[in-house]
């Protein structure tokens, strides 16, 4: 029997709130989406550690550091939303709290991810659920063979109805016939999202917001959910169907994801095609802090990208800033 998404959504906020530490071993983060600047999500870890996975080309997502190394993952995209491929290390620039820095390590990264659904399954979404669970299925099929899923759907209260899970068949099985009603507690479902995130198997996090709307019944207020999403090191991407909703945008941006907009249900499935090629390549930048101690407090990374001669406009996806590790 499914656990309802109340008891689950007050057990989730009591757990994340007890663990939630200022630790040496945890930095935090914020995100933002710009054409000249760019970002990265931490995780305390050797500069030994580090080294072998830039060789390997296996890495998280988010920023990883400790004093002597700092992984910045960036996301590029052409005027089009599409992933620009084939760039060079110098074509990016990197600032440490205004500081340039040094590049030291560039590489393309493929990782597999944990990536949990949030699916708005509402009454707005009644006319809309078929062409989502159809865009869902496309997206799912273009997965790696070592990505996991989970998923989440949002009315009155938010459900968990599948935890992670690599077999991707259980998922789409779970969308099958899903009913729609009731109001949209979205942000509860995003916090619920994050939460279950962390019990991921894969460095790389990922929430996948698939929605008509904004939120209408959600015990959760915006400004908690940006604080929850600041001290996670997990990127949001998501899908707005027809209506939009400008604080999720702000959201996605801050987490070092993006939004897609679709206007029309025919385009779905294509957008979700899109964010796919989006999550699964990404550019890792690599530097030794000049000017970066071990103060607790936080510390701002930029990237600028060098724009094409072409006059095509890129924009980058990146977390601007993490807390430091202290002594």
């Amino acid at each position: 029997m499914r656990k309802r998404s109340h008891a689950t959504l007050g057990a989730a906020k009591r757990q994340y709130g007890a663990n939630i530490r200022r630790l040496p071993a945890l930095l935090l983060l914020s995100a933002a989406v710009s054409s000249v600047s760019a970002q990265p999500s931490l995780s305390n870890v050797s500069s030994s550690t580090v080294s072998r996975r830039m060789e390997r080309r296996d890495r998280s997502a988010s920023i990883r550091v400790d004093v002597q190394r700092v992984l910045v993952p960036v996301t590029v995209t052409d005027s089009n939303g599409r992933k620009v491929e084939n760039l060079r290390k110098e074509d990016f620039r990197l600032y440490h709290d205004g500081v340039r820095q040094t590049i030291s390590d560039f590489s393309v990264d493929d990782a597999p991810v944990s990536l949990g659904i949030v699916l708005d399954a509402s009454n707005s979404m009644r006319t809309r659920i078929d062409s989502a669970r159809q865009a869902l299925s496309a997206f799912l099929r273009l997965s790696l063979s070592k990505d996991e899923f989970s998923l989440i759907t949002v009315r009155d209260q938010p459900e968990l109805l599948h935890p992670f899970t690599t077999h991707v068949e259980d998922i789409e099985r779970e969308l099958t016939g899903l009913p729609t009603m009731g109001w949209t507690a979205l942000y509860d479902g995003m916090f619920l999202g994050i939460h279950q995130a962390r019990k991921g198997g894969r460095d790389n996090r990922i929430l996948l917001v698939l929605s008509d709307g904004g939120d209408n019944n959600s015990r959760y207020t915006i400004s908690e959910l940006r604080n929850i999403v600041r001290e996670s090191d997990v990127r949001i991407f998501s899908i707005s169907i027809a209506g939009r909703s400008h604080s999720i945008e702000e959201l996605a941006r801050e987490s070092g994801g993006s939004t897609v907009h679709v206007r029309k249900l025919e385009d779905l499935s294509a957008a979700a095609t899109s964010l796919s090629a989006l999550i699964h390549g990404e550019y890792v930048l690599g530097y030794s802090p000049l000017n970066m101690v071990r103060d607790g407090k936080y510390h701002v990374t930029n990237v600028e990208i060098v724009q094409p001669a072409n006059g095509m406009r890129l924009t980058v996806s990146w977390r601007h800033g993490f807390y430091a590790p202290v002594q």
